[in-house]
């Protein structure tokens, strides 16, 4: 399937090619992305690596290489590590007063541990979002659906 993609004057996509696209949540692209799955299907593994993204989703084929990450998930996993673990070593500070070593041996592991754990997924929840506002490219994805799909089945029929 051949599709044509036409701009008009202002710069935007046609209204022809804008209702050939499927509705995207953003919520819903952000949950599969932050469980580590394709925000597209929902199936397919994001990540090859531990944050390296696949180019394609290995269940649906939805081209993923379009995102640009960058530095957001590290900003928003610091902003979040930070607000769910200094409560707790201040209320521990207030009441127990250890020594720096006590609190050294408690919040650095659990802050690796934490950051560790919600980056990728913060960074899944990133490209999800992008994916569902059409950025980046991700625009045209939609469009290639169909041709993937019948792609995939003429390779399954073999």
């Amino acid at each position: 399937m051949t599709v044509e993609i036409t701009k008009n004057s202002s710069g935007e996509i046609a209204d022809a090619v804008k209702k050939k696209t499927c509705n995207r949540t953003w919520w819903r692209a952000m949950l599969r992305g932050f469980s580590r799955k394709c925000p597209s299907c929902g199936k397919g593994n994001l990540y090859h690596k531990f944050l390296k993204i696949s180019d394609t989703c290995p269940s649906c084929g939805e081209e993923l290489h379009h995102h640009r990450a960058d530095d957001a998930p590290p900003y928003f996993t610091i902003f979040i590590v930070g607000h769910i673990l200094l409560p707790g070593i201040i209320v521990v500070e207030k009441l127990w007063r250890p020594e720096i070593w006590i609190h050294m041996s408690i919040w650095l592991p659990l802050t690796i541990l934490l950051t560790l754990w919600l980056l990728p997924r913060v960074k899944g929840a990133v490209l999800g979002l992008q994916w569902a506002l059409r950025m980046h490219g991700f625009e045209y994805s939609a469009l290639c659906a169909p041709a993937r799909q019948s792609a995939k089945s003429g390779q399954n029929n073999n």
